[in-house]
């Protein structure tokens, strides 16, 4: 199966044209609670988006599914899940727990309403996975490499994906039938870490579901809706190619790319996996 793929805005106009060129999942991103404090002074994406977006993307949105990440667990948490889900989102991100209490929490929450992902960004996520995955009603997980990595102390995102870090995380999850995802990219042939490399990981490792990055389409930075189109046209179609090539790989070429991305990323970090 080909990746799920997810694109975080809150712009009607760019939901819709993710949509229409195949982005399974539309991603309002609603955590604001701590984030300036994790990556100060970081080129990191830093939304605030509200529950009127989600309103407003499902007004236009028909075919994909809205995610929507919300705080972590926080005095306020039931009714802004119990917003959130009367906006009618159809899947719900937990990020930044640290305990299984956290997440009892938010399955209490969200209550079987509507799907729920946990966003695994820490070294304490990490450390308690097993007896939180002994917990009824997780639907996904998705392995947040960014936070994670800075929680581990390390250097570049991509660092836990080349040290073994996700493998042993990803084990899990296989184990408990879990469906997950991880990290993100931007377009095949682009990135200091090409995206083609990413994309092989993911197939390697089982994955289901991935983010298309900033770096995929800037859309802030772009200057007109036919260019944006372009751009979804024409990327998800080179990465459906290349996934289709992965199809036919064996092993050997998934065990020699994950090879070449710690090169990689041994080289981007200067140091030695």
């Amino acid at each position: 199966m080909p990746l799920t793929l997810m694109y975080i805005t809150n712009n009607p106009e760019i939901a819709m044209i993710a949509q229409k060129n195949g982005v399974n999942r539309i991603f309002i991103d609603m955590e604001y609670i701590g984030k300036e404090k994790r990556q100060p002074n970081m080129d990191t994406v830093k939304n605030h988006h509200t529950v009127e977006d989600i309103k407003n993307i499902r007004g236009v949105i028909n075919e994909s599914e809205i995610l929507v990440r919300v705080n972590p667990i926080h005095n306020e948490s039931k009714k802004e899940i119990d917003d959130v889900i009367n906006a009618k989102a159809d899947i719900i991100m937990l990020p930044m727990w640290k305990t299984k209490d956290d997440v009892e929490k938010f399955l209490s929450f969200v209550n079987g309403r509507a799907k729920t992902m946990l966003l695994l960004e820490t070294a304490e996520a990490a450390e308690c996975l097993d007896e939180v995955l002994e917990l009824a009603g997780i639907d996904e997980v998705h392995i947040g490499l960014n936070d994670l990595s800075l929680s581990l102390h390390k250097k570049f995102l991509f660092e836990p994906l080349a040290d073994g870090t996700v493998d042993t995380i990803t084990r899990k999850l296989k184990n408990k039938n879990i469906t997950f995802g991880f990290g993100g990219f931007g377009r095949i042939g682009s990135g200091d870490l090409p995206a083609e490399k990413i994309v092989a990981e993911h197939y390697r490792l089982g994955s289901d579901i991935a983010i298309l990055s900033r770096s995929f389409c800037n859309y802030e930075k772009t200057e007109s809706f036919s260019n944006i189109e372009k751009i979804f046209e024409e990327g998800i179609k080179s990465l459906r190619q290349y996934e289709d090539s992965l199809k036919n790989e064996d092993d050997s070429f998934f065990a020699q790319n994950h090879f070449e991305l710690q090169q990689i990323v041994s080289r981007i970090t200067g140091g030695i996996l």
